[in-house]
């Protein structure tokens, strides 16, 4: 199987990659075993997520996913970005992405959750449940 042309844009022009200073929540995820790490980071207003960078060390499809997980949640409220459809939208990135490289979703998900979890902590805010990794309890 091919990669999307969606996917193959997203690798060759990533967008929003980069670190943002003094970012409200930062979250990094990865498996070092495949070779992907991602790391989020979070500009909050309110409940919107004004800005979001990303870096990414690993193949294309960790790339190409963290560019469109950006996309997918920029100028969205907290809750927009985690609502049941927002992470139905990233659910087709599974198949998008060849069958050897369908964790990449997995770790966008993941490092979205973990910089939203950051900036509730942060805040000095309880992290909601659906935001808790599962060794957090």
């Amino acid at each position: 199987m091919l990669y999307s042309d969606k996917v193959m844009d997203h690798f060759e022009h990533p967008r929003n990659v980069g670190e943002i200073a003094n970012a409200d929540g930062v979250g990094q995820v990865g498996n070092p075993k495949c070779g992907d790490i991602m790391k989020m980071y979070l500009k909050i207003d309110g409940d919107v997520i004004t800005d979001v960078k990303f870096k990414t060390f690993g193949c294309g499809s960790a790339i190409a996913t963290s560019s469109m997980a950006t996309e997918m949640i920029k100028g969205k409220t907290i809750a927009e970005a985690m609502t049941p459809d927002q992470r139905r939208r990233g659910g087709r990135l599974w198949t998008a992405c060849p069958p050897t490289r369908c964790t990449a979703p997995f770790w966008r998900r993941e490092a979205i959750k973990a910089a939203l979890a950051d900036y509730y902590r942060r805040q000095g805010r309880e992290v909601p449940e659906a935001l808790r990794l599962p060794c957090e309890g």
